[in-house]
């Protein structure tokens, strides 16, 4: 059986009044909050496990747009459930298997179209938690119109073709993250060294577990956040260097 990867409680995060609004692009919804000026420049956030709703995954969505991107997070599970926090972890393994983060080319590509042809976005990033951060690496490895990506404790494991990055990559890793051995990041920064032609870099939060990086500042421990807090400021200078 999986242990629980999380040391917050997801049913208890605070609520959140989003900035943003729900949209239907084909057959995605998606969620979408946009700064207050004019900008052709645009972030695509995946979302973890607990799907497009979860109100933390919403509070990055806004948090993004703030610093002046059209931001969106599209339901990449289709309609159907995302992980519960009441499900059983021993049925993790199956439920992966439905939903698979190295699947979400379709997706992308619509949302791309969408940004490109509906909101003049001709910079287009991508930003992915856990299950996103590993849809973000196998994006980064197949979709070069993507400009820039952030993998956040998401790593594909068991291949050799994960490292022929097409776009500045930044990977983002907890320290106590224990669904991340640190041989698999060594192992990732090794072969990106031998293997990678664009810019990335691979960094590591001290004392953080998985799922660090996406909690809104209520929900903080006060010996968490400053590292929250770097990550995310990180994240977005990746952002801003490229897009």
């Amino acid at each position: 059986q999986m242990a629980d990867p999380f040391r917050y409680d997801t049913g208890e995060r605070s609520k959140y009044e989003c900035l943003g609004h729900e949209v239907q692009i084909e057959h995605i919804k998606a969620y979408v909050c946009r700064p207050s000026f004019f900008t052709d420049k645009a972030v695509i956030v995946i979302h973890d496990v607990f799907g497009w709703l979860f109100p933390d995954i919403r509070y990055i969505v806004d948090l993004i747009a703030g610093h002046g991107y059209i931001t969106i997070c599209p339901d990449f599970f289709k309609g159907t459930d995302p992980w519960k926090t009441t499900d059983h972890w021993a049925d993790f393994a199956d439920w992966m298997r439905d939903h698979d983060p190295m699947k979400v080319d379709k997706e992308a590509d619509v949302v791309l179209k969408h940004l490109k042809e509906q909101c003049g976005a001709k910079k287009i990033g991508v930003v992915g938690f856990s299950w996103g951060g590993m849809a973000v690496h196998h994006l980064m490895l197949k979709n070069p119109h993507l400009a820039a990506g952030v993998s956040l404790y998401g790593i594909i494991r068991d291949s050799e073709e994960r490292y022929n990055l097409l776009n500045p990559t930044f990977f983002i890793f907890g320290e106590k993250d224990h669904t991340i051995s640190y041989d698999q990041i060594t192992l990732l920064e090794e072969k990106l060294q031998q293997y990678c032609k664009v810019a990335y870099k691979i960094k590591v939060y001290p004392g953080q577990v998985h799922g660090f990086a996406q909690l809104k500042p209520e929900d903080m421990k006060p010996d968490d956040k400053p590292y929250i807090e770097e990550a995310r400021r990180d994240m977005i200078d990746w952002i801003k260097m490229f897009i």
